[in-house]
């Protein structure tokens, strides 16, 4: 078959038409019967419509039926980039096109710092190869829906359900299998798995064995009645992986309070111990400066009866300095009236001398 480029669906937002040309009638009426009226994914109400066509004739076009050139601008509206919301001009360049058909302006999509498509967050990076965070093996992995850990299984190192029992983490997803794996019930609970083309949520069919080869396009391994009461089940399998979801999410919201309660505790045992530490710490300080201060004041004390003592002392040679001094100046003072009166008698001598001469 050779398929042409989609056309929009009348001008109708997020609906194409394509045009398929095969090559013989039975596989045309085979994929008339395989994809005719077929959901494009269990959770959408949407279904493929598949019609038979003769002839298809272009006005506006050119070209033969194998090279469709594209309609020109003005017949059809243009889309508008989801950043901005300006129209998007297919004849002007600056335009990306993401791998889920998406397209942006070159400058909307540059400040994007994240690797998915900032509409359906479809991630365009292939994402790197996991390991077990604790032996780095790359086999039979299983990754926590809670946290995020990455483990082996039991029959490697067993890492995985080794996480559980630490944090009671019981749901694990099989990196292989895309399943989910309950380990307080010992059994699979995940029905749904995530499309590799729209990342969507979509339905496991483990009876088919060519869904992971080629998707189970030509598949016919699964019945009509099997088909449709699986579909009629979706609903309720949503409202069981959410309700199993919400249970666990309690759980661990419940386990985290508690860790969160332990830790204020412990930093409020830490605070008052730091602050009773603290308090020892400045009363010890406290006590050995009030020590020597006592010291300090008993050596004062000493001191100051020592000098009492030596002013007494001091005090009473003063006074017997001074009796001394008045004692000895008494006795210049009787010497020198001594010698007055013996100058006085030897003049009066001199005198009556002096006169019995002449």
């Amino acid at each position: 078959m050779t398929p042409f480029p989609p056309f929009p669906n009348d001008g109708m937002e997020d609906r194409y038409s394509v045009l398929i040309r095969f090559d013989s009638q039975e596989s045309t009426d085979k994929f008339y019967q395989h994809f005719n009226d077929r959901q494009f994914s269990s959770l959408e109400e949407e279904v493929c419509r598949v019609l038979f066509t003769l002839d298809v004739q272009f006005t506006g076009y050119t070209g033969s039926l194998d090279h469709v050139q594209s309609p020109p601008a003005s017949s059809t509206e243009q889309p508008s980039c989801p950043v901005c919301l300006e129209r998007l001009d297919q004849d002007a360049s600056g335009i990306l096109t993401t791998i889920c058909n998406h397209s942006f302006h070159c400058s909307c999509i540059s400040k994007w710092t994240d690797s998915s498509c900032p509409v359906c967050r479809y991630c365009q990076q292939q994402p790197e190869k996991s390991k077990c965070f604790i032996c780095q093996t790359s086999e039979n992995l299983w990754i926590c829906v809670i946290c995020g850990f990455v483990g082996c299984g039991r029959y490697k190192g067993g890492h995985a359900i080794i996480h559980w029992k630490e944090t009671q983490h019981c749901y694990s997803l099989e990196l292989e299998t895309q399943r989910v794996w309950d380990y307080a019930g010992d059994n699979y609970v995940h029905r749904l798995i995530q499309s590799k083309t729209d990342g969507k949520l979509v339905e496991l069919n483990s009876h088919c064995l060519h869904a992971a080869n080629d998707g189970c396009g030509n598949c016919h391994c699964v019945d009509s009645g099997t088909n449709e009461a699986m579909l009629s089940c979706e609903a309720e399998i949503v409202n069981e992986y959410n309700e199993l979801l919400r249970t666990q999410l309690e759980n661990q919201k419940v386990y985290f309070e508690t860790l969160l309660q332990q830790e204020n505790e412990e930093t409020e045992r830490a605070i008052a111990d730091a602050v009773n530490k603290a308090a020892i710490q400045k009363r010890q300080k406290m006590q050995a400066k009030l020590e020597r201060c006592v010291k300090e004041k008993k050596f004062l004390e000493d001191l100051n009866e020592n000098l009492l003592k030596n002013q007494e002392i001091w005090k009473a040679k003063l006074l017997e300095v001074g009796e001394r001094e008045k004692n000895v100046l008494r006795l210049k003072n009787d010497k020198i009236q001594a010698l007055e009166a013996q100058l006085g008698d030897l003049m009066a001598q001199l005198e009556a001398a002096g006169k019995a001469v002449d």
